[in-house]
């Protein structure tokens, strides 16, 4: 995890909020295109790590979801769900239409749950590949394509090994010094961190014929399924965000210049809208500030989403997360965009700079939002961000920074903080303690908890429903409020 310097240590902000909240802006409706929102409250996508190994639904996934839908948020935006076909761990995945079935039922359970109050987006996602951090003798023995250029280094540093094996365990002896003068920038980032594609590699040539299609496809098995619309990934470190960042060099017209940058996630809106009905939303969510030194800043971004949101119904603004400040993983993990500055600036903590962690989003995204209403554009935008009281969440839409206001750590530990709010009880009210217990498991790919459920009464450790505890009793999901009085 990222550590400012100096480190200042913020207290959570207090908050009092009323016993009626029926005027208050959080609790306004709204329409987003198709889809009809009760209020402004909306929960992004978390990656709880619980589908099976093959990218299917289970009831671990059905459990998370139906837990968040009890608290009924306006709005739900599944994890980041791929649309290749290719394994990817105990990640959702919609890249062909045997995942379907499966998605039908966490969509019909969402309904259910929340009594038809929330509307459920899925959120789609590509990303290239990424290789775990290997361990140096393997590198080198396994991974390293040799060439006449590591052959030649060597006769010239004097090593007369015979033979590519022996090469190659040569070049394992040497000291790093002599390995950065015969390795390339690449090939050390692999020893270093892992391999991980680009999308300015050759192998990535392909990906303006590809991804369109693949979208469109993943959005149309979306509305089979039963769900209001789809959210396309064009944040942080992923696919369709490597193209709009201001690092993006390609020089076939897929980058460089703002234009060119644009032009893949245009096709891919253009493709998914193609491939839906009228009643199916289209949002993206995109980075109001990248963050990353060279990289997409709050200057260009208004510029980025004037031109992507005429083809959406919602704009949700997240920042930072990049691989491209990310610390060295340990030799057999993989490189996680959430543990440099950028990966803070995404998800920032009680413990950071002297400016604190809540509400970092706001400035940029009202001026993105200014930028956009200046131009005659009325696309409704998320801002989500260390937002985690009634009074944040009121000066967010006040100010003129958002239309909706996005609750991820919060509302993962209380999914019910939204209906509490509503029916006046605010004191009762987990409050997130904002030290990132959730990010860690998901860096080890650990199926995503909250420190806070753990210190719930014993005699709801067992909700008696499948999914909501693991194997050893320990609770999936936490035990559902039961209000005080009639509804």
């Amino acid at each position: 995890m990222y550590r400012h310097v100096p480190l200042v240590k913020h207290p959570l902000p207090p908050t009092a909020p009323p016993a009626d909240v029926s005027q208050a802006l959080l609790f306004q409706p709204l329409v987003a295109g198709p889809l009809e929102l009760r209020d402004r409250t909306w929960i992004p996508a978390m990656v709880p790590w619980r589908a099976t190994p093959d990218g299917e639904v289970s009831e671990r996934v059905i459990a998370w979801y139906r837990r968040f839908a009890v608290g009924r948020p306006a709005a739900l935006v599944v994890e980041a769900t791929g649309v290749r076909d290719v394994p990817s761990g105990p990640l959702l995945r919609i890249g062909h239409d045997r995942f379907v079935p499966g998605l039908e039922r966490l969509a019909a359970a969402v309904r259910e749950a929340s009594g038809g109050a929330t509307r459920l987006l899925i959120q789609l996602i590509d990303f290239l590949p990424l290789k775990r951090r290997p361990e140096p003798g393997r590198f080198f023995r396994e991974f390293l394509r040799l060439t006449d250029d590591h052959r030649i280094a060597l006769r010239r540093l004097g090593v007369t090994a015979e033979g590519d094996a022996a090469r190659r365990e040569a070049l394992a002896a040497l000291p790093r010094p002599a390995l950065a003068e015969i390795l390339t920038a690449r090939e050390l980032e692999a020893l270093d961190l892992g391999a991980r594609e680009r999308i300015t590699d050759p192998s990535a040539a392909a990906l303006p014929r590809q991804l369109p299609e693949l979208f469109g496809a993943a959005a149309r098995r979306a509305e089979a399924a039963g769900f209001d619309g789809v959210e396309l990934h064009m944040a942080h470190a992923y696919t369709l965000a490597s193209f709009l960042s201001a690092t993006n060099t390609r020089t076939d017209g897929y980058g460089g210049d703002l234009a060119g940058r644009l032009r893949l996630p245009l096709e891919v809106i253009h493709a998914t809208r193609s491939a839906v009905t009228s009643r199916m939303a289209v949002a993206a969510r995109i980075l109001a500030d990248e963050c990353i030194r060279g990289g997409t800043d709050a200057s260009e971004s208004p510029s980025l989403a004037a031109a992507l949101a005429p083809g959406l119904d919602v704009l949700s603004l997240s920042r930072g997360g990049k691989f491209d400040d990310a610390k060295q993983p340990k030799v057999g993990a993989a490189l996680y965009p959430y543990t440099g500055r950028s990966g803070w600036e995404c998800m920032p903590t009680v413990n950071g700079d002297a400016r604190g962690p809540f509400g970092r989003n706001l400035e940029p995204a009202r001026a993105l939002r200014a930028a956009l209403r200046a131009k005659g554009l009325g696309t409704p935008i998320v801002v989500a961000g260390g937002i985690a009281t009634f009074e944040d969440a009121e000066h967010l839409l006040a100010s003129g920074a958002a239309d909706l206001v996005g609750s991820a750590r919060q509302s993962l530990a209380d999914p019910d903080w939204f209906e509490k709010l509503r029916r006046g009880h605010g004191s009762a009210i987990r409050r997130c303690t904002f030290t990132n217990y959730c990010e860690g498991l998901d860096q080890a790919h650990k199926a995503v908890t909250c420190k806070l459920w753990d210190r719930l009464p014993p005699d709801s450790l067992a909700p008696g429903r499948p999914g909501e505890v693991d194997d050893e009793g320990h609770r999936l999901v936490p035990p559902t409020w039961q209000p005080p009085g009639p509804a």
